[in-house]
């Protein structure tokens, strides 16, 4: 067996051993005497991964006691149209960061249930950089401020906590969470699809503030109820039970791997040896302004747009997959998440380097 090294944006590659874990373990989990797939989620083997999951996710982030984590369904993009379902209280507005993509998902997403104050948007930049917090219109009545920490299309990443001016600060980390370190007390809400940084496809995580649950609309569906969910433990409804003990796995190869403050310092690692690369070609560029570019996804541009489809073969046959840009913007993007090693992102430089030599 090859493994090649995988630069998805996501579904992403997962650690080794963390596969070859799940490998030994698919007919039986421990001393079960069946899969994880095969458990009833009300069973005692399958309430010890359970609990396992939540501990091991609140010691990596450091989760206060007053933060609910909950393990849902539909991806982050269900999470647009249920957070101001469910923490808007009484307010009738919520203010946004628009910086790519996926926050002009959530923005549209949220108009649908208030009105949405655009507080700040880098649209104009093409989504290159982060508009300077000094400009931002936030409106005190509103619910919260939501933004998007890392916009895997475009590159851009928040180095730091936004400054919400008392407002209750949401934010869509699906492509960076457990990648650097973070304080979780400084947010109401914090969502991520699981498909990046912590397993499969298939999980949601939620990690919110109690005092912002518990106040969803009577038509809110009890399913997409924070608080009810919360009362259940996340399993109002049969849960992705196999997808929940991967994402365990992960979390535990995160804890052996030193947690989020080491792999944070290979993050920065990796990414610095990548960027370097591409700053000092002739051949590749990076549109992204340097103090907002994104430590987890990493687009670049050939000069010649004829090359696209040779370095894409040519990768490709040195066993580096998935490097094809996005559609909405085109060029290469290597997603370099968590698990990719340093390896991996040393063979990219070393092609990219004979691939212009050659060209």
């Amino acid at each position: 067996m090859s493994r090649v090294y995988n630069f998805s944006a996501g579904p992403s590659v997962s650690p080794e051993s963390v596969l070859l874990q799940a490998q030994q373990e698919l007919l039986e989990w421990r001393d079960s005497g069946m899969s994880v797939m095969e458990m009833s989620h009300r069973g005692k083997h399958f309430s010890t991964i359970a609990e396992e999951l939540e501990s091991d996710l609140r010691s990596l982030l450091a989760v206060p006691d007053n933060y609910k984590v909950l393990f849902l369904q539909g991806g982050a993009s269900a999470q647009f149209s249920l957070i101001p379902q469910n923490i808007l209280k009484d307010k009738t507005k919520a203010c946004y960061l628009n910086t790519g993509a996926w926050s002009e998902k959530a923005i549209k997403d949220a108009q649908s249930y208030c009105e949405v104050i655009v507080s700040a948007s880098s649209e104009d930049t093409r989504f290159t950089s982060i508009p300077e917090a000094s400009t931002w219109l936030l409106d005190e009545q509103s619910a919260y401020l939501h933004y998007t920490s890392n916009e895997t299309i475009h590159g851009v990443e928040f180095q730091s906590t936004p400054d919400s001016n008392g407002l209750p600060l949401v934010s869509d980390m699906s492509s960076n969470i457990l990648s650097r370190k973070i304080d979780v007390s400084q947010y109401g809400l914090i969502y991520a699809g699981t498909q990046k940084n912590m397993g499969p496809a298939g999980v949601t995580v939620v990690i919110v503030r109690d005092d912002l649950i518990g106040h969803a609309g009577k038509t809110t569906p009890p399913v997409f109820n924070y608080a009810e969910q919360a009362k259940n433990q996340s399993m109002l409804n049969t849960p992705a039970t196999y997808n929940w003990y991967l994402v365990g796995l992960v979390l535990k190869w995160l804890k052996a791997q030193g947690g989020v403050e080491a792999i944070e310092q290979l993050n920065i690692a990796k990414a610095a040896k990548l960027y370097q690369a591409i700053d000092q070609s002739t051949l590749y560029s990076n549109p992204v302004a340097v103090p907002f570019r994104s430590r987890m996804n990493v687009p670049f541009i050939l000069g010649d747009e004829s090359l696209d489809k040779p370095f894409l073969a040519a990768a490709a046959a040195n066993g580096l997959f998935e490097l094809k840009g996005h559609r909405s913007v085109g060029g290469m993007r290597a997603s370099i998440y968590n698990a990719m090693p340093e390896a991996g992102v040393l063979a990219l430089i070393d092609f990219m380097a004979e691939f212009e030599r050659t060209h």
